[in-house]
């Protein structure tokens, strides 16, 4: 319709839009009253950010609570300072007005394309009129008014004056406000005996305090942060080249941060720093927002005690000086406890160490989120995961014997051995995962693929396995890196079944009105099918299995009541000890060792340093949560004896000969070590025997069918078993096991069929295996089994 207005009519609708435009701006004018300068340091008292824990009853942490502010006189801010200001926020601010037109228009257009305020462009003056009168919120109309005060401000005072209100208003931290105050918070003396090197970091400070704090985690962008402000200053004739140079690139000397009334520190600034990402440092210091974590506080304070005392027992009997945990509901992802290290207040280790560097303890290095470290046998389940995905099963024989892997040795040999330094012949996969058995676990990394097991991996939760070039078959044994955040939600993976949560870390977040800002949405997805995980569980949670791995150290393993899975890893130079261990409802992960990678001395593996860890914390933290009880597997049988647990009479061969893939590279070197082994040790008889020729215990002439209970079926501790065994041929004895021991014995002649009927009586456990085995007249057998629970 517009293509219709004669210009006149055009002239006066833009008239109007002018006059309203310029009402507009005279009422944001007239309207924004500026305070006397004596004001200017006791006004915007900042609504604070407060964190709370899950039930919303424990205030753990209240963000810009309780400013430190000292307000000194412009003769004891050091020049340099002023210049290292000027470098980094607005280094023509001597030469134009309130504000800088080339940067606020820049600002403008892009605020009005993205439809709100995204871009700042300020000048010192702005910053000190929003840090000073206005609110944190980003709209078109505060940034008006922000220009508005900036203009009346450089109306009433001089520069120098404007430079020292904001030298002196200016955050330089969560609670550290002003020049001084920061300068004695983080050096240890007045701003007017600052250096170059700590002019420049506390400039680089204000953009983001909380973000590039020196007691936080991203010191390494504060020192390039700063290291720019130097080389800015050179730009611009603050600084010749000699003083440039004598700036060292570290950062200076930092003073230990005061506790400042935070609790569970590492979780706290973890939240602090997610707000802050998300909705801005200004937010942050004024919003009065009101966030609900996930945190149990009652979880968090035997986590703090349990991680505290025992890296003293480490640190005395291991050279140990750190310690981390995290634990999570596997079921939504919420992180429940979190300990990043042994204290974070304390002073590092030892004295005068370089922190990053040199340090076996750094207090405020959160090792459970930032650390990448090598997980030992702790990645193990993952391989074996897959690899029952691609056909093996859990009673599949593999040979622990020396072995070398490497098709290129000499020169570039790997072959493994056992932390025990033995090799045992025949084991199981179960046993090899159970006992955390080395050479049959990376025959399983074999078997498995070492990509797939790497997508699997991912597909779980763990990111940092993003090339496959870099890693080989030693992957199974810890030869990657890993965030434990990240393993902790692997394990969560195993705990739910395969239902994959992201870690997270808030409940709720809501403004100072209350208005919910972001809340906790359940966003599970399942990664893999049921039954890979359940046969995990039902391996990890076998206190018989495990019992080859622990002696004295087996009851650290178990919470009375409890079905609990586990898994440890050491790597082999003994840098990383850890401890996995979770039931369906709760997973908890410790790491211990030095931060500077020095290793743990005698006592330093994963069965000394941190099951006791581990356990100090579940076995205080589960009472408080409903028992429950992982589902057992569907029963598993392969198509060749030696994936059902049985050998060939009279021949000893690696399971890639029985797949017919005597083509593979790793054929000869698997063969060549049963041979070695063989030649120096009995003959191994642990695993039943079958003929070649005759049908194993998978044959289709004898079946054995159970028909009360069922497999996984809940009964009382005295419960009457029926089976049906039938088959071709005449049978001619049957057995009945209860977890290996004897109950029944039939012999005779049956015909056709036999009926089993037997009265059971649990042993007390939480579950039982019963197993039933059967011959016919052809010397053919077969066996079933069925995992019951009480």
């Amino acid at each position: 319709m517009f293509r219709h207005w004669d210009k006149k009519k055009v002239l006066q609708v833009g008239s109007i839009l002018f006059a309203l435009g310029v009402l507009y701006l005279g009422y944001i004018y007239f309207s924004t009253e500026l305070p006397e300068a004596e004001d200017l340091t006791n006004l915007n008292i900042p609504e604070s950010t407060k964190l709370y824990d899950r039930k919303g009853e424990v205030l753990f942490y209240e963000i810009y609570k309780d400013e430190k502010r000292t307000v000194v006189p412009a003769d004891n801010i050091p020049d340099i300072m002023r210049q290292a200001t000027l470098s980094m926020e607005d280094d023509s601010f001597y030469n134009h007005g309130a504000f800088d037109w080339r940067g606020l228009v820049r600002a403008i257009l892009v605020d009005v394309v993205k439809g709100r305020v995204v871009q700042g462009g300020s000048t010192i003056t702005q910053q000190l009129a929003k840090n000073t009168f206005l609110t944190p919120e980003r709209t078109i109309t505060r940034k008006l008014r922000e220009a508005v005060l900036a203009v009346k401000l450089e109306q009433r005072y001089s520069k120098d004056d404007i430079l020292n209100f904001y030298l002196n208003q200016v955050p330089y931290g969560p609670t550290i406000y002003g020049i001084e105050s920061a300068s004695i918070a983080y050096f240890n003396k007045p701003a007017s005996e600052i250096n170059l090197n700590e002019a420049a970091t506390l400039a680089a400070l204000p953009k983001a305090p909380s973000y590039y704090s020196p007691w936080g985690s991203h010191r390494d962008d504060l020192k390039n942060r700063k290291n720019f402000i130097v080389s800015r200053m050179k730009e611009l004739g603050y600084v010749d080249e000699q003083q440039s140079a004598s700036v060292p690139e570290d950062l200076p000397e930092i003073q230990p941060q005061s506790e400042m009334g935070i609790r569970a520190p590492h979780f706290a600034i973890t939240v602090q720093e997610y707000l802050r990402d998300k909705y801005g440092e200004d937010a942050l210091r004024t919003g009065g927002l009101k966030v609900t974590t996930t945190l149990d506080w009652e979880m968090q304070q035997i986590a703090e005690d349990a991680v505290k005392t025992n890296v003293e027992h480490n640190k005395e009997v291991a050279g140990g000086h750190n310690g981390a945990l995290l634990a999570m509901d596997p079921k939504t992802g919420q992180i429940l406890a979190m300990v990043g290290s042994r204290d974070y207040f304390a002073d590092p280790e030892p004295e005068g160490c370089t922190e990053g560097v040199s340090c076996a303890f750094e207090g405020n290095f959160n090792v459970a989120l930032q650390g990448l470290r090598q997980p030992g046998s702790s990645f193990k389940p993952f391989a074996y995961l897959t690899a029952f995905q691609n056909g093996f099963t859990p009673k599949t024989i593999l040979w622990d014997v020396k072995t070398e892997f490497s098709v290129a040795c000499p020169p570039n040999c790997y072959s493994p051995h056992n932390f025990d330094l033995r090799f045992r012949g025949p084991v199981t996969m179960a046993e090899g995962l159970s006992q955390s058995i080395n050479v049959p676990s990376v025959e399983t990394l074999y078997l498995a693929g070492l990509e797939r097991t790497m997508d699997n991996a991912l597909r779980f939760g763990i990111t940092t396995f993003d090339d496959p070039n870099r890693f080989g078959l030693s992957l199974v044994l810890g030869g990657g890196e890993v965030r434990m955040v990240e393993l902790l939600g692997a394990y969560g993976v195993l705990a739910t079944e395969g239902t994959y949560h992201k870690p997270v870390f808030i409940l709720k977040v809501e403004d100072s009105k209350g208005k919910v800002l972001e809340e906790y949405k359940d966003e599970g997805k399942q990664v893999v099918d049921p039954q890979y995980p359940r046969l995990i569980n039902n391996i990890l949670s076998s206190v018989e299995l495990r019992s080859g791995l622990f002696t004295a150290s087996l009851p650290l393993t178990q919470v009375p009541g409890y079905q609990v899975a586990l898994k440890t890893g050491t790597t082999n130079d003994y840098v990383d000890a850890w401890t996995f261990g979770y039931t369906p409802n709760l997973v908890a992960g410790v790491w211990a060792g030095n931060n500077n990678r020095q290793p743990l001395g005698q006592g330093g593996t994963s069965l000394l340093a941190a099951v006791p860890m581990w356990h100090s914390f579940m076995s205080r933290a589960l009472p408080a949560l409903p028992v429950e009880y992982f589902n057992p597997p569907d029963p598993v049988v392969g198509n060749l004896p030696i994936l059902n647990g049985e050998m060939i009479e009279g021949e000893y061969h690696s399971v890639l000969y029985y797949l017919g893939r005597q083509g593979d590279s790793q054929y000869p070197l698997w063969e060549a070590g049963i041979r070695a082994w063989l030649a120096s040790n009995p003959e191994p008889t642990r695993f039943p025997k079958v003929k070649l020729g005759v049908e194993s215990s998978v044959s289709g002439e004898l079946n054995i069918e159970f028909m009360t209970p069922d497999n996984g079926d809940k009964v009382n501790q005295a419960f009457t078993l029926r089976a049906k065994v039938s088959s071709e041929n005449n049978i001619t004895a049957a057995r009945v096991f209860l977890d290996n021991s004897p109950k029944a014995n039939y012999s005779g002649d049956f015909g056709k069929s036999l009926t089993i009927k037997e009265s059971m009586v649990g042993s007390g456990a939480l579950q039982s295996r019963i197993k039933i085995e059967a011959e016919d007249e052809d010397g053919n057998s077969q066996s079933s089994e069925i995992i019951v629970f009480f």
